[in-house]
């Protein structure tokens, strides 16, 4: 707890300096190109027509509706947050292997790292998600008070990224096989999330494998937008879920921060 403690109050006091960092990496990786940073928002979206054009307009059948919302709009409320869980699961699990010289000269909390990466990130979730809201507006669908629950999904999902990013970060440090792992079993993840399918109504006769599924927090996370923008249910509907969400997120913040605490005065040593 001690260490959970420590690094919660190192990442809030660095907050300014990682926002700096985070703007300056953000430039940094995008300054040889024509477009520059544009290219954070045309990526997802080249990403959004493909899967479009395949799995709407393709396989589904332009006409198909989930849920009574056209798919590409249902599509888009879970792939939306993928964009952005994706590259921080891989880049915030290298984010101390790959600046801990640069950090190390200077007065800032290798704990901080992780958040750098997905302070980084939300810039261009945060251009995708206000692209969706003007999507649905066009569309004829408009706010709602459910709505108002996208910020309590947002904070559930910046609380477990960080979570997940401190403990897989300090892994990845000690053991560099296990970068390989995180890459494949996030490609996995993919196809285990409801980003492109509604698991609970395909798997409908198996609640079973639902359930198994579920565990997953990726997926409190994901379906929780799509209630949010989609008029679903309120996160409070389901309290056992959501304590089994925040519940499985501490333990994991407690793990990480133990591990972190144990092992990141020797993070140099295994350079």
């Amino acid at each position: 707890m001690n260490a959970m403690i420590k690094v919660l109050k190192e990442v809030f006091s660095s907050l300014p300096l990682v926002m700096r960092l985070a703007v300056y990496e953000t430039k940094s990786t995008y300054q040889m190109n024509y477009l520059g940073v544009v290219w954070q928002f045309l990526n997802p979206l080249i990403q959004i027509l493909a899967y479009w054009f395949v799995f709407g307009a393709g396989i589904r059948g332009a006409r198909a509706d989930v849920e009574h919302y056209p798919f590409i709009l249902w599509m888009l409320a879970g792939i939306i947050p993928w964009f952005f869980i994706s590259p921080t699961i891989l880049d915030g699990s290298n984010s101390v292997y790959k600046r801990i010289n640069l950090v190390s000269k200077m007065n800032f909390p290798v704990s901080s790292l992780p958040a750098v990466v997905i302070v980084s990130n939300l810039f261009s979730y945060f251009g995708m998600t206000l692209i969706y809201v003007l999507i649905l507006m066009s569309s004829g669908f408009f706010p709602t008070l459910h709505w108002l629950q996208y910020f309590y999904y947002l904070f559930c999902m910046i609380a477990f990224m960080f979570s997940f990013s401190l403990l897989n970060s300090t892994i990845s440090v000690l053991v560099r096989d296990y970068q390989f792992l995180l890459q494949a079993g996030t490609r996995l993840l993919f196809f285990l999330l409801p980003i492109f399918w509604d698991v609970a109504h395909s798997l409908a006769s198996k609640p079973f494998v639902v359930t198994i599924i579920k565990l997953n927090p990726l997926y409190y996370i994901i379906d929780g937008f799509r209630n949010s923008f989609l008029n679903g249910d309120w996160f409070f509907q389901d309290v056992k879920y959501t304590l089994y969400f925040w519940i499985f997120t501490l333990l994991l913040l407690t793990v990480g921060s133990i591990l972190h605490m144990k092992f990141r005065d020797k993070f140099v040593d295994f350079l």
